[in-house]
């Protein structure tokens, strides 16, 4: 689809607001650094101002923060794994989905920040990194970043899509623009039909709005997480345990009160709390010595002890191993209304899963687990609690729940095949 007199126009009333807002992006930066040191690095890369030299033609993957970059994560090594000579470049917005990057490939891919949407950005960007193909995940819909990539002749999908109900109703102003920005991919290839459905509703091309399938589903288990269990066993003993997983700062009392009442039951029982966001750390911390409790962390003590109540777990890219290490789960973002985190991972694991109302942004897996058996919903923190308490004592329903999911999870494989075979036709040639 090739500009228009009215695509011009609105990209030219785009462009204005954004440079009138560019200012704004500066006190965002400095306002997320006081709470979290790293936002204060590498803000070139937000302006797309490099010092190296142009670099070569790559494969582009991108992928907002923690959550996405695990979606995307089978997605590059399987690409990296068909073409061992491909050159893989992995944005992301946040550091902590930086440092997830650095975690899972280290040197092995090329990683920056994404630059804001300011259309010289923009072009600097895809002029230094010269994308073959761009493959954006979920929902980041940039329009100067898809015409880019239209202007810059780079073969763009979004892959993994997913549009909820409200999204789409805060897209209604750039409605136009967007519509637009989105006939410009190769494909749309969503994780439902429900959202294939929104996002041709939002403008996306019906012909080329395909469903692929979630690529959560296609989670890769670490061959190596039952040992890992296995030597936190040796650790705690026999000690009941639940996980608090991708919590959030207005769930932190919810879960305090949660433990607090389990332990009144089980008094051994111990509780491993991973906060979404880094700068949470201590802050749980903190929280739980308040309350009364023994508390440990994984980069001060390596492994709880026996004593211990409650450990943090203050590291990136552990989540999945220490899953495994819980009878029950209790994912995060979900008693706030954030929308929720990734339900399959624990799942996979083999770790009866819990969580909050507040499911939106996997709302599609939420209510194939809830149908299979494999999720429980708590409406409010109490009924949570009631949950994480029902899956404690009750080994075979644990196991009802874990058989389930696991089934799920066979069943909803796939959709990395499916992607793979779409965007094959535009992957550079070896």
């Amino acid at each position: 689809m090739q500009a228009d007199p009215i695509e011009r126009v609105l990209r030219g009333l785009y462009a204005a607001a954004l440079y009138l807002l560019a200012p704004v992006t500066v006190y965002h930066l400095i306002w997320r650094g006081f709470r979290q040191r790293d936002y204060f690095q590498r803000w070139n890369e937000r302006y797309a101002v490099y010092g190296d030299e142009p670099h070569a033609a790559t494969v582009w993957v991108h992928a907002v923060s923690v959550g996405e970059v695990n979606a995307a994560a089978p997605l590059v090594n399987a690409l990296r794994t068909r073409r061992p000579g491909l050159k893989v470049l992995v944005t992301s917005i946040t550091p902590t989905g930086s440092a997830r990057v650095r975690a899972l490939w280290g040197d092995k891919v090329e990683h920056v920040y994404l630059p804001y949407d300011l259309p010289g950005a923009v072009s600097r960007f895809l002029r230094h990194y010269r994308p073959r193909l761009a493959l954006v995940l979920e929902t980041e819909l940039w329009p100067n970043l898809l015409f880019g990539c239209r202007d810059h002749a780079v073969p763009a999908y979004i892959v993994n899509a997913r549009l909820s109900e409200r999204s789409l109703r805060g897209y209604r102003v750039l409605r136009p623009l967007l519509r637009r920005a989105l006939r410009t991919l190769r494909a749309v290839l969503a994780q439902s039909e429900d959202d294939a459905a929104r996002f041709v509703r939002l403008g996306a091309t019906p012909g080329t709005t395909l469903v692929s399938g979630n690529l959560k589903y296609d989670v890769a288990v670490g061959a190596g997480w039952p040992a890992f269990a296995a030597a936190f066993g040796e650790r705690i003993g026999a000690r009941p345990v639940w996980i608090a997983a991708s919590t959030h700062a207005e769930e932190e009392a919810a879960i305090i009160a949660i433990h607090r009442r389990l332990r009144g039951r089980w008094p051994e029982l111990l509780l491993l709390w991973a906060p979404r966001h880094p700068e949470r750390f201590k802050l749980v911390a903190q929280q739980a010595v308040d309350a009364g409790w023994r508390v440990a962390t994984r980069k001060l003590t390596q492994w709880p002890d026996r004593d211990d109540a409650v450990f943090v777990i203050d590291t990136l890219g552990e989540l999945m191993p220490f899953y495994g290490c819980a009878q029950v789960a209790f994912v995060g973002g979900s008693l706030q209304d954030i929308g929720g985190h990734n339900l399959l991972e624990p799942a996979a694991v083999g770790t009866a899963v819990v969580s909050g109302p507040h499911l939106r942004n996997f709302a599609d897996i939420a209510a194939q687990m809830r149908h299979a058996g494999a999720l429980l919903v708590g409406r409010d923190a109490g009924e949570v609690g009631i949950h994480v308490a029902t899956l404690l004592g009750d080994a075979g329903a644990r196991a009802a729940m874990v058989a389930a999911a696991h089934a799920l999870v066979d069943q909803g494989r796939g959709a990395l095949r499916r992607t793979l075979d779409w965007v094959a036709v535009d992957l550079p040639p070896p």
